[in-house]
Formats: C-alpha cells, sequence, structure tokens
C-alpha cells in the first residue's frame, strides 16, 4: 500500500506575486545578514532602504524598496519616474533585471580601494568636520572668557 504524500506549500517571496506596493531591488542575498530593519529615504513612503545587519554587527543595504508610483517597469527594466528613484537606481552599479513579479537583482555600488581612499568627496567631509570642531572650540572659549 503506497501512502500519497503531499506538497508542502512555502509562502511566496515579497514581491514575487505582483500585488504590493512597492518594486524589491535586491541589492546582497538575505542569507548573509541576520536581523532586518526598513528605513525611509527622503521623505515618507516613496523609496525605502531594508538594511540588514550580518553576524559581525556591520550594517549593509539588502534590497531598495520603489513605492510602484515612483516607477514602472518597461520592457523588462525599471524605469525611475521621481528623482528619488532615480539617485537610487543611479547608485547601483549594475542595471536591476527581472527575476520574477516585483522583483528585480542588481549589484551593489561599486566597492572603492583603499588605495583610492581618501576620495574627493571624502576629503571634503573632513574638511568640513574640522571647521566645525574648530568654529565650536571657538564659541566655547568666548564663553568662558566672560
Amino acid at each position: 500500500m503506497r501512502r500519497r504524500v503531499k506538497k508542502e506549500r512555502k509562502r511566496a517571496k515579497p514581491g514575487s506575486r505582483q500585488g504590493g506596493r512597492f518594486f524589491h531591488v535586491e541589492v546582497r542575498p538575505a542569507r548573509d545578514f541576520v536581523s532586518f530593519r526598513v528605513q525611509d529615504v527622503g521623505g515618507p513612503g516613496g523609496v525605502e532602504r531594508l538594511a540588514g545587519r550580518r553576524a559581525t554587527g556591520a550594517w549593509a543595504t539588502q534590497k531598495w524598496l520603489i513605492e510602484k508610483t515612483h516607477a514602472h517597469v518597461e520592457n523588462g527594466l525599471l524605469v525611475a519616474d521621481s528623482a528619488e528613484a532615480r539617485k537610487v537606481l543611479a547608485s547601483l552599479s549594475s542595471v536591476p533585471v527581472r527575476i520574477s513579479g516585483d522583483r528585480f537583482k542588481a549589484k551593489p555600488r561599486r566597492n572603492i580601494p583603499e588605495a583610492e581612499k581618501p576620495t574627493p568627496a571624502m576629503r571634503r567631509a573632513q574638511l568640513q568636520n574640522i571647521k566645525k570642531a574648530q568654529l565650536s572650540r571657538k564659541r566655547g572659549r568666548s564663553k568662558s572668557a566672560r
């Protein structure tokens, strides 16, 4: 006598059925992370960042969630309709490729080698921070002299 084995139904991955509010642009696999947090980028709604915490404690972007009102799909490619979405898609190293439904896959931004650091942007930020520290210290001295 043979026993029938029922197929177990697995939970559908977010964005695989095209029913949600967001396009999911995966940058790194979820298996690299132990916990997750969603952060709004810019104003409420629109573009959100799903940040993942690694076992080491470091945080990195696992995927971007782009609201369907801020982008659309054209010939299998994700096309931005708003400035926020354009900025996110421009920051990726590759064009998002459709996996299924509302899910896309892309490569994260380029890793800057240590030999190229500090970059001009890093230098500007350092100088700005130094000026801020000097100004606050100068203000502190003038108050204590009174």
